[in-house]
This record gives structure tokens, sequence and C-alpha cells, in this order.
């Protein structure tokens, strides 16, 4: 598999973000590895917690978060998924399923072994987070679950999915940052804005950030359909805590917190939250009180 790998000089002096970078190869199904970037802080013995992103952001999203989770004594790890961030790029759209990422990502907890794991999952995080839970039950014992859905395919898709679906296949040029800043509720600052386009120099980078939209499951026949309805059998029976955390302002994904409480049953009982003044990057603009609201989740459910 061809990939690009963004150099490093572009991730020189990020506002916010002075975490050391650590790596891991994935194996690929068609032979030959791809190298996954990740931040690992706090104590390596400690509970971790796994942030995981969704698309066109990368670990820079969670920036505001890492220190207050660290501080309340957990091990956060917090990956960039293949295609984003400083994880190796594949070329070609082709090289880009729902499963694969599924399975890198599989093989990214595996191999750092990690066990007792709170999930933390926004976006496509949790389109890849929750299957990977309902995957592997006895490796999760939390889940927070921010702006995000499993979808199917069997619902109905709203008109401001839609309208991001269209964008990202007919405009000519493809702007990270001022992507995740018109989501945002208030305008981002240029150097946060030029962070979240640091991981695509020019537009051959953006092959990933392309293609996503394109593997969300919106038809029955997706070919993603069967194991996301599978995972909804396991999540329908999941005990597990179980917190939903989403923004008021998010068209994409408004609803499905209330859905994730009809349907889960670790959803009961918990202190479900809407994060006011955010858009679909909760983590961007309310950073700081998510990870508190993570924190007491944590601490509510020992």
């Amino acid at each position: 598999m061809e990939f690009l790998r963004t150099d490093d000089s572009y991730f020189v002096n990020l506002p916010g973000y002075p975490f050391t970078p650590n790596y891991l190869l994935v194996d690929d199904t068609e032979g030959g590895q791809l190298r996954i970037h990740y931040l690992d802080e706090g104590d390596k013995d400690a509970e971790p917690i796994l942030l995981l992103h969704g698309e066109p952001s990368w670990s820079f999203l969670y920036r505001k978060m890492i220190p207050i989770l660290v501080e309340a004594g957990y091990r956060v790890i917090v990956p960039d998924i293949i295609g984003f961030g400083r994880s190796d790029k594949p070329s070609k759209r082709s090289d880009y399923t729902y499963q694969r990422h599924v399975d890198w990502m599989k093989s990214f907890v595996l191999q750092l072994e990690l066990t007792n794991i709170t999930l933390v999952c926004q976006d496509w995080g949790g389109l890849i987070g929750l299957r990977m839970a309902a995957e592997d039950i006895p490796r999760y014992t939390g889940i927070v679950a921010a702006n995000t859905m499993l979808p199917t395919g069997d619902e109905e898709t709203n008109d401001a999915f839609m309208k991001w679906f269209n964008y990202s296949q007919e405009s000519v040029d493809f702007p990270a940052g001022q992507m995740i800043n018109g989501a945002s509720v208030s305008d981002l600052s240029d150097d946060v804005i030029a962070a979240y386009d640091a991981p695509f120099p020019d537009e051959t980078y953006k092959t990933g950030a392309r293609e996503f939209p394109l593997l969300v499951p919106i038809t029955p026949d997706d070919p993603a359909t069967l194991k996301n309805r599978a995972a909804w059998k396991v999540l329908s029976q999941w005990n597990k805590p179980f917190l939903t955390a989403f923004s008021d302002s998010d068209p994409i994904t408004a609803g499905g917190d209330k859905m994730m409480q009809e349907i889960i049953p670790g959803t009961k009982g918990q202190k479900h939250t809407t994060i006011v003044n955010a858009g679909h990057y909760l983590q961007e603009e309310q950073g700081e009180v998510l990870a508190k609201v993570i924190v007491n989740f944590i601490a509510d459910n020992r």
C-alpha cells in the first residue's frame, strides 16, 4: 500500500500542543505496515482513557482535555486515525474502508495491551470506537459518547450530514481548519486553524478526509451495515456505564444522545449532559468542560 507521511516540520510550535509523539506499526490486510501516531500522557500504570477523534481533525483536538485527565490520575492515550494527523495517509481512496479502520485501531489497542479502558469518542471516533467496544467487551469498562453515532443505513439521514457529504465530494479545495471553524459556535484563531491544516500540506494528503464521508453507512446494503447492526445488538445489552455528552449546537448528530439513552441499558442512571456553546467539535470549544464530565463519570461509577 502506498502512503504519504507528513513531515515533522509541519508540527512544530503548535498552540497548546507540547506533547511527545509516539508511534507503532499496524499490519495491513494486503501486506506491509502503516505507522500510527499517538499521544501517551500520564502514569503508564494508571487506568487508561482512550480518546478517539473524527474527521478531518486529529489528536490536536484533545489538547485542552489531556492535562485535566492526567491531573486526575489517568493514563491518556490519543491516536491519530490512519489518514489523519501524524499517522500515515494511504494514497488511494480504495485503501480506505470502514473495516480496515476498525481493524487498525483494534490492533493499536492490542499492541499497547490496554485493558480497563474508558472510551471517549466523537464523530468517526464513535463509528470506529463503538464497534471496537462491542467486539471486545471485556477490554472496556465505560464509554462516553460525544457528538457521534453508529449508523446502519436503516435510519433516515439528516440534511446537515448530506450537506457535508456533498461538500466533501464537490469542493475544489478541502480546507480542514476552515471546516472545523465553520462547524464551531465561535470563530477559531488563525493559529488553531493552521494547526488543523498542518497534517495536510497539499490536496494529495487529503484522500482519507475526502473518502470518509462516503464510508458512513447511509443505505441498508452498505458493506458496514451488518457488522454495525451486530454491534447494536451488543450495545442493546450493554450494562457497563455509558454516558452521552453531546453539544447544544451540532445539527449532524442532534438526537443521537436520546437514541442511545433509549437503547443502551448502561445509560440508565447516568448524569447525561448537554454541553452548551459548542458545535460539532465540542472538544475544541468546551474541552475543559468535557474533560471534567469524563472525570466525574469515572468517579461516579467506581
